[in-house]
Order: C-alpha cells, then sequence, then structure tokens
C-alpha cells in the first residue's frame, strides 16, 4: 500500500521536513538488519485524535531494543511525548498509522553492532485497511507457507527486529504470488506460530485459542491481548494452546489480529472453507467492538487511549 506523505517526522528529537528525513547508504542497519521498530494506529474519536496503546506499543519497542542490546537514548516518557506531538503536527484528522523505529547509523561497518551510533525516528501518514477493506469485510484467504518461523534460538521472537522481517517478507510474497492474502507461518516444531505481521485465534466449540507466543515463537501481539480482553467481557473463554495446521481446516471461525490488520476474518486456510467460508458470529461480535474500542466508543476501553 503507497505511503502518503505526511509534513514533519521526528528524527532523534527534532522534526523535520518529510522528504529530508534522510540517512547515509552505510547504515549500520541497512547493511545488517539490527534495529527495532513499532506499528501503532491513531484513530479519530468525538474528542480528537487518540492513540492506541501507546505505551503499550512503546514499552514493547524499548524491550525489543533490550534484547537486542541497543541502548536507546530516550525514555519511555519522552518517546510516548514524541509520538504524541509527531501525530499533532501532521495534518491527518481520519487517523493515522505511526512507525517508530531504533536503527543503528552511520560511523561504524562490520557485523558488530555495539560501537553503531543508535538514532530513532518516527513518522506518521494515512494508512488504510493493511488487508483491504473487502477482506475486513467478508474475510481473506490464508495460505500455510514453506518458510517456517524463526525458532526462538535463531532470532529473538519477541522482539520486533528489523531484519527477522525477511523471515515474513519471504512468506508474504509467496502468498501473493499463489494467490492468497497472506500467510500463516508454522513453527520449528510444525505447529501454528503467526501469521506475517499478525497473530491468529480460531474458534472452537464457542471459546477462542490462540497459539502460546513464548512457545509458538509468536510476537505476544498488543492487539493480541486487547481482543483476549474484550473476548473475556463478552463471556467467552480464550485458550492458549498449541495448535497444528488442521486444526485450522477444522475451526468454526478464524480470524487475525494486529495493529495495522486489526481484526479480519479469515474466510479460507490451503482452499478449505473455514466454517461456512464467512465471517462467523463470535468474529464479528469481536471486530465490532474492537473498532467500537479504538474510536472512543466504549468507555471500559478509555484506558486503551492516549489522547493527543
Amino acid at each position: 500500500m503507497p505511503i502518503t506523505p505526511t509534513k514533519k517526522i521526528w528524527m532523534d528529537g527534532v522534526l523535520v521536513d518529510w522528504d529530508k528525513a534522510v540517512t547515509h547508504v552505510l547504515t549500520h542497519t541497512l547493511h545488517y538488519g539490527t534495529g527495532a521498530f513499532e506499528g501503532i494506529r491513531a484513530y479519530k474519536t468525538d474528542k480528537g485524535l487518540a492513540v492506541f496503546r501507546l505505551e503499550e506499543h512503546t514499552k514493547r519497542l524499548l524491550n525489543s531494543c533490550k534484547i537486542l542490546m541497543i541502548d536507546v537514548p530516550y525514555s519511555l516518557e519522552e518517546l510516548v511525548e514524541a509520538t504524541k506531538e509527531t501525530v499533532r503536527v501532521n495534518d491527518v484528522p481520519e487517523g493515522c498509522y505511526i512507525r517508530p523505529l531504533v536503527f543503528l547509523g552511520y560511523g561504524e561497518m562490520g557485523v558488530n553492532p555495539l560501537p553503531s551510533p543508535v538514532n530513532v525516528v518516527i513518522a506518521v501518514w494515512p494508512w488504510g485497511a493493511y488487508l483491504g477493506d473487502d477482506g475486513a469485510k467478508n474475510g481473506v484467504r490464508m495460505k500455510i507457507s514453506s518458510w517456517v518461523r524463526h525458532a526462538p534460538n535463531a532470532m529473538p521472537t519477541a522482539s520486533k527486529t528489523v531484519g527477522g522481517y525477511v523471515n515474513s517478507g519471504l512468506a508474504k510474497v509467496e502468498a501473493i504470488k499463489a494467490g492468497y492474502d497472506e500467510a500463516i507461518m508454522l513453527g520449528a516444531d510444525g505447529r501454528v506460530s503467526e501469521c506475517t505481521g499478525e497473530n491468529l485465534f480460531i474458534v472452537r466449540d464457542g471459546y477462542l485459542v490462540s497459539p502460546p507466543p513464548s512457545e509458538a515463537g509468536a510476537l505476544r501481539g498488543v492487539t493480541l491481548s486487547s481482543i483476549h480482553r474484550i473476548a473475556n467481557d463478552l463471556g467467552y473463554q480464550v485458550h492458549f494452546e498449541a495448535m497444528r495446521r488442521d486444526d485450522l481446516y477444522l475451526a468454526d471461525e478464524a480470524f487475525l489480529t494486529g495493529t495495522a490488520a486489526e481484526v479480519v476474518p479469515i474466510a479460507s486456510v490451503d482452499d478449505r472453507l473455514v466454517g461456512s467460508g464467512t465471517p462467523g458470529p463470535i468474529t464479528l461480535q469481536i471486530q465490532r467492538v474492537y473498532n467500537q474500542a479504538v474510536r472512543g466508543e466504549l468507555t471500559e476501553y478509555e484506558s486503551w487511549l492516549a489522547r493527543v
């Protein structure tokens, strides 16, 4: 999905013009992939723009950097305020996607990342439905990827590591070229892990099941935790269990979750319809409540919103 430029990007404490937010071609992260990022959304509400679970996302960014042994020169509070400032100065009245990135800059070369300077940027731009409006409404076609999700001892799967997403990109390309919308990745043990950038749930016998992140090599999603609470509030049990691919084939319903994707029904997996092949009632209920929560329409989730 093409990026629509906005006015300013926050770079190491300074707001610079969009087209001047540049770095050197010998930037360390560009060559070796050591860096971390987040994906966050701000939504239009009746009280102005609000960033969804900003502090939780920023904490995860700092945790990713801790895992990678990157010393970030800004505190949690400074990054939260910088994000709000970046949203405020850009003309995004309908909401936006937010991309904080911590990367290792120019000045050192070689695999050792420790001597490299640490740079932090925050960019925002309008971004619609990640998997398309039709996918969000009617469901998406999924393919089990031939690419396996990183083993935890090969890549730190709890970190949103820049270079780690080559794995996701390969799976995504494979799925798109085969005519599908998105890929589901298995872990090293052959069990279901996650999608290329989303967690997933199935509905079975009236309760929700998702792979346990620490065991499946999946990222511990901020949206996943939001859906966990919403489901509980609606009276549904959520179980974190290891899943085989045939659990996906035989599910009553299935959906994926992520900040960019939000809540998207899964219509089929490997050309096998999930349920009737249309979004199920529990999926639609959770999707509706999530969409209301992020837009400030439900007071019980107000604490999730950082007003800009």
